[in-house]
Protein backbone atom coordinates (compact mmCIF):
# COMPACT_ATOMS: atom_id res chain seq x y z
CA UNK A 1 0.00 0.00 0.00
CA UNK A 2 1.20 3.50 -0.85
CA UNK A 3 2.12 5.31 2.37
CA UNK A 4 3.37 8.35 0.89
CA UNK A 5 5.72 9.54 3.65
CA UNK A 6 8.74 8.61 1.58
CA UNK A 7 10.93 8.46 5.04
CA UNK A 8 13.34 5.90 5.76
CA UNK A 9 14.65 5.06 9.08
CA UNK A 10 18.25 6.31 9.32
CA UNK A 11 21.20 4.72 10.48
CA UNK A 12 21.07 6.04 14.45
CA UNK A 13 17.22 4.42 14.51
CA UNK A 14 18.46 1.07 12.91
CA UNK A 15 21.22 0.66 15.83
CA UNK A 16 18.58 1.73 18.52
CA UNK A 17 16.12 -0.69 17.41
CA UNK A 18 19.01 -3.78 16.81
CA UNK A 19 18.65 -4.92 19.88
CA UNK A 20 16.34 -4.70 23.43
CA UNK A 21 17.16 -2.15 25.72
CA UNK A 22 19.44 -3.52 28.37
CA UNK A 23 18.93 -2.22 31.99
CA UNK A 24 21.80 0.20 33.38
CA UNK A 25 23.06 -0.84 36.88
CA UNK A 26 24.85 2.69 37.71
CA UNK A 27 25.61 5.31 35.42
CA UNK A 28 28.39 7.65 35.43
CA UNK A 29 28.24 11.27 35.12
CA UNK A 30 29.90 11.12 31.90
CA UNK A 31 28.00 8.24 30.82
CA UNK A 32 24.65 9.93 31.20
CA UNK A 33 25.56 12.96 29.56
CA UNK A 34 26.57 10.60 26.51
CA UNK A 35 23.49 9.12 26.40
CA UNK A 36 21.83 12.32 26.63
CA UNK A 37 23.51 13.42 24.09
CA UNK A 38 22.65 10.59 21.73
CA UNK A 39 19.20 11.53 22.82
CA UNK A 40 19.41 14.88 21.59
CA UNK A 41 20.82 13.66 18.24
CA UNK A 42 17.82 11.53 18.26
CA UNK A 43 15.39 13.54 18.73
CA UNK A 44 16.55 16.09 16.42
CA UNK A 45 16.57 12.89 13.68
CA UNK A 46 12.35 12.09 14.89
CA UNK A 47 10.89 15.45 14.67
CA UNK A 48 12.46 18.17 12.48
CA UNK A 49 9.33 19.82 12.71
CA UNK A 50 9.78 20.68 16.55
CA UNK A 51 9.04 24.32 16.83
CA UNK A 52 6.83 26.80 19.73
CA UNK A 53 3.49 25.47 18.61
CA UNK A 54 1.76 28.53 19.64
CA UNK A 55 1.27 30.84 17.24
CA UNK A 56 2.08 34.33 17.59
CA UNK A 57 3.90 37.29 15.72
CA UNK A 58 6.72 38.98 18.44
CA UNK A 59 7.31 38.59 22.47
CA UNK A 60 3.94 40.47 23.51
CA UNK A 61 1.56 37.99 21.43
CA UNK A 62 3.96 34.91 22.50
CA UNK A 63 3.87 36.13 26.53
CA UNK A 64 -0.29 36.57 25.81
CA UNK A 65 -0.28 32.85 24.03
CA UNK A 66 1.95 31.49 26.58
CA UNK A 67 -0.50 32.89 29.51
CA UNK A 68 -3.26 31.79 28.02
CA UNK A 69 -2.04 27.79 27.49
CA UNK A 70 -2.21 27.28 31.11
CA UNK A 71 -4.23 24.21 31.49
CA UNK A 72 -5.35 24.45 27.83
CA UNK A 73 -4.28 23.25 25.02
CA UNK A 74 -2.53 25.23 22.14
CA UNK A 75 -4.65 24.47 19.75
CA UNK A 76 -7.76 25.93 22.13
CA UNK A 77 -5.04 29.04 22.37
CA UNK A 78 -4.59 28.85 18.72
CA UNK A 79 -8.26 29.42 17.69
CA UNK A 80 -8.73 32.33 20.08
CA UNK A 81 -5.45 34.50 19.27
CA UNK A 82 -6.35 35.58 16.53
CA UNK A 83 -9.49 37.88 17.21
CA UNK A 84 -7.58 38.69 20.55
CA UNK A 85 -4.73 39.92 18.68
CA UNK A 86 -5.92 42.28 16.29
CA UNK A 87 -8.60 43.95 19.16
CA UNK A 88 -5.10 44.04 21.53
CA UNK A 89 -2.08 44.84 19.60
CA UNK A 90 -0.21 46.66 22.37
CA UNK A 91 0.58 46.48 26.25
CA UNK A 92 -1.25 49.59 26.54
CA UNK A 93 -4.41 48.13 25.01
CA UNK A 94 -4.02 45.49 27.80
CA UNK A 95 -3.52 47.82 30.26
CA UNK A 96 -6.86 49.57 29.16
CA UNK A 97 -8.60 46.49 28.29
CA UNK A 98 -12.46 46.46 29.16
CA UNK A 99 -12.60 43.23 31.41
CA UNK A 100 -15.87 41.97 30.43
CA UNK A 101 -14.98 42.36 26.79
CA UNK A 102 -11.54 40.31 27.64
CA UNK A 103 -13.14 37.58 29.38
CA UNK A 104 -15.05 36.81 27.16
CA UNK A 105 -12.54 36.33 24.22
CA UNK A 106 -10.61 34.33 26.33
CA UNK A 107 -13.28 32.03 27.52
CA UNK A 108 -12.38 28.99 25.89
CA UNK A 109 -9.05 29.03 27.28
CA UNK A 110 -10.34 27.77 31.01
CA UNK A 111 -9.47 30.20 34.00
CA UNK A 112 -10.55 33.07 32.00
CA UNK A 113 -10.90 35.30 35.12
CA UNK A 114 -7.67 35.10 36.53
CA UNK A 115 -5.99 35.04 32.81
CA UNK A 116 -7.80 38.62 32.35
CA UNK A 117 -6.83 39.81 35.35
CA UNK A 118 -2.84 38.64 34.40
CA UNK A 119 -3.38 40.20 30.95
CA UNK A 120 -4.62 43.55 31.78
CA UNK A 121 -1.90 43.94 34.81
CA UNK A 122 1.10 42.51 32.38
CA UNK A 123 0.30 45.60 30.12
CA UNK A 124 -0.29 48.27 33.12
CA UNK A 125 3.56 46.32 34.49
CA UNK A 126 4.76 46.70 30.58
CA UNK A 127 3.56 50.20 30.17
CA UNK A 128 4.91 51.53 33.33
CA UNK A 129 8.30 49.73 33.55
CA UNK A 130 9.38 49.03 30.27
CA UNK A 131 7.76 51.84 28.17
CA UNK A 132 5.47 49.15 26.68
CA UNK A 133 8.18 46.80 25.49
CA UNK A 134 8.45 42.90 26.89
CA UNK A 135 11.60 43.33 28.29
CA UNK A 136 14.74 40.57 27.32
CA UNK A 137 16.03 39.47 30.64
CA UNK A 138 14.96 36.34 32.97
CA UNK A 139 15.15 38.43 35.95
CA UNK A 140 12.64 41.16 34.79
CA UNK A 141 10.02 39.06 33.23
CA UNK A 142 9.84 36.87 36.32
CA UNK A 143 8.78 39.97 38.05
CA UNK A 144 5.57 40.13 36.03
CA UNK A 145 2.13 39.03 36.39
CA UNK A 146 1.33 36.01 35.27
CA UNK A 147 4.83 35.09 34.12
CA UNK A 148 7.02 32.35 36.30
CA UNK A 149 10.51 31.06 34.96
CA UNK A 150 8.99 28.64 32.50
CA UNK A 151 7.06 31.29 30.92
CA UNK A 152 10.08 33.53 30.60
CA UNK A 153 11.96 30.56 29.03
CA UNK A 154 9.77 30.36 26.39
CA UNK A 155 9.40 34.10 25.59
CA UNK A 156 13.22 34.24 26.11
CA UNK A 157 14.37 31.40 23.58
CA UNK A 158 11.21 31.95 20.78
CA UNK A 159 11.17 35.58 20.62
CA UNK A 160 14.49 36.97 21.62
CA UNK A 161 16.88 34.13 20.43
CA UNK A 162 18.52 33.30 24.53
CA UNK A 163 18.68 29.48 24.54
CA UNK A 164 16.40 28.12 27.94
CA UNK A 165 15.02 24.73 28.75
CA UNK A 166 11.20 24.90 29.48
CA UNK A 167 10.59 22.76 31.72
CA UNK A 168 6.60 21.79 31.51
CA UNK A 169 4.92 18.82 32.73
CA UNK A 170 6.15 16.90 29.20
CA UNK A 171 9.67 17.49 29.65
CA UNK A 172 9.56 16.95 33.61
CA UNK A 173 7.85 13.12 32.58
CA UNK A 174 10.67 12.44 29.93
CA UNK A 175 13.57 13.68 31.90
CA UNK A 176 12.57 11.39 34.44
CA UNK A 177 11.63 8.00 32.73
CA UNK A 178 15.07 9.05 31.15
CA UNK A 179 16.59 9.15 34.23
CA UNK A 180 18.59 12.05 33.32
CA UNK A 181 17.85 13.63 36.59
CA UNK A 182 16.13 12.96 39.96
CA UNK A 183 15.30 16.37 40.47
CA UNK A 184 11.50 17.19 41.58
CA UNK A 185 11.90 20.83 41.60
CA UNK A 186 11.61 22.46 38.02
CA UNK A 187 14.37 25.19 38.81
CA UNK A 188 16.84 22.38 39.71
CA UNK A 189 15.67 20.18 36.85
CA UNK A 190 16.15 22.72 34.53
CA UNK A 191 19.66 23.69 35.76
CA UNK A 192 20.79 19.22 35.97
CA UNK A 193 19.45 18.55 32.35
CA UNK A 194 21.02 21.75 31.00
CA UNK A 195 24.34 20.98 32.37
CA UNK A 196 24.13 17.79 30.16
CA UNK A 197 23.08 19.93 26.78
CA UNK A 198 25.45 22.70 24.68
CA UNK A 199 23.32 26.03 26.09
CA UNK A 200 22.77 26.90 22.25
CA UNK A 201 20.17 23.79 22.30
CA UNK A 202 18.33 24.25 25.14
CA UNK A 203 15.25 26.06 23.04
CA UNK A 204 15.07 23.09 20.35
CA UNK A 205 15.57 20.62 23.20
CA UNK A 206 12.89 21.53 24.97
CA UNK A 207 10.51 21.90 21.45
CA UNK A 208 11.61 18.55 20.72
CA UNK A 209 11.55 16.95 24.25
CA UNK A 210 7.54 18.96 24.10
CA UNK A 211 7.24 16.94 20.65
CA UNK A 212 8.07 13.35 21.95
CA UNK A 213 5.90 13.87 25.04
CA UNK A 214 2.52 15.13 22.75
CA UNK A 215 3.20 12.64 20.05
CA UNK A 216 4.85 9.06 21.31
CA UNK A 217 5.76 9.08 25.15
CA UNK A 218 2.31 9.54 26.50
CA UNK A 219 1.95 10.32 30.51
CA UNK A 220 -0.56 7.11 30.75
CA UNK A 221 0.37 4.94 27.91
CA UNK A 222 3.46 5.55 26.38
CA UNK A 223 4.63 4.10 23.03
CA UNK A 224 7.31 2.11 23.36
CA UNK A 225 6.99 -0.61 20.43
CA UNK A 226 7.10 2.30 18.20
CA UNK A 227 9.97 4.80 19.23
CA UNK A 228 13.14 5.66 18.42
CA UNK A 229 14.68 6.29 21.99
CA UNK A 230 13.65 2.38 22.90
CA UNK A 231 17.21 1.64 23.18
CA UNK A 232 18.10 4.66 24.85
CA UNK A 233 15.26 4.50 27.21
CA UNK A 234 15.59 2.60 30.75
CA UNK A 235 11.47 2.80 31.22
CA UNK A 236 11.04 0.66 27.78
CA UNK A 237 8.39 -1.74 28.80
CA UNK A 238 6.35 0.97 30.68
CA UNK A 239 3.96 0.84 27.60
CA UNK A 240 3.21 -1.45 24.75
CA UNK A 241 6.40 -2.95 23.30
CA UNK A 242 4.30 -4.60 20.14
CA UNK A 243 4.67 -2.60 17.33
CA UNK A 244 0.74 -3.10 16.34
CA UNK A 245 -0.46 -1.76 19.69
CA UNK A 246 2.50 0.99 19.92
CA UNK A 247 1.74 2.32 16.67
CA UNK A 248 -2.19 2.75 17.64
CA UNK A 249 -0.79 5.51 20.22
CA UNK A 250 1.30 7.86 18.00
CA UNK A 251 0.08 10.98 17.62
CA UNK A 252 0.25 14.37 15.68
CA UNK A 253 0.47 14.94 11.77
CA UNK A 254 3.80 12.88 11.31
CA UNK A 255 2.38 9.63 13.11
CA UNK A 256 2.96 7.51 10.26
CA UNK A 257 6.37 9.02 9.75
CA UNK A 258 7.47 8.59 13.38
CA UNK A 259 6.01 4.87 12.74
CA UNK A 260 8.77 4.17 9.89
CA UNK A 261 11.44 5.81 11.89
CA UNK A 262 10.93 3.38 14.41
CA UNK A 263 11.02 0.91 12.07
CA UNK A 264 7.11 -0.02 12.08
CA UNK A 265 4.61 -0.56 9.69
CA UNK A 266 2.97 3.07 9.25
CA UNK A 267 -0.28 1.48 8.07
CA UNK A 268 -0.72 -0.01 11.54
CA UNK A 269 -1.24 4.05 12.48
CA UNK A 270 -4.99 5.10 12.75
CA UNK A 271 -6.65 7.56 9.96
CA UNK A 272 -7.80 9.27 13.17
CA UNK A 273 -3.75 9.77 14.68
CA UNK A 274 -2.85 12.84 12.16
CA UNK A 275 -6.18 14.54 12.77
CA UNK A 276 -6.43 14.38 16.70
CA UNK A 277 -4.87 17.46 18.80
CA UNK A 278 -2.03 16.98 21.21
CA UNK A 279 -2.32 18.18 24.34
Amino acid sequence: METGVGVAPGEATRAIRAARPTRRTVESELGRKRRARRIGRMLTETHPDAHCELNHQGPLQLAVATILSAQCTDQRVNEVTPKLFARYPTAADYAGADRAELEEMIRPTGFFRNKTNSLINLGQQLVERYDGQVPRRMADLVTLPGIGRKTANVILGNAFGVPGITVDTHFDRLVHRWELTTETDPVKIEHAVGALFERRDWTMLSHRVIFHGRRVCHARKPACGACTLARLCPSYGIGPTDPAAAAKLLKGPRARELAVQAGVDPDLVPATAAVGDTP
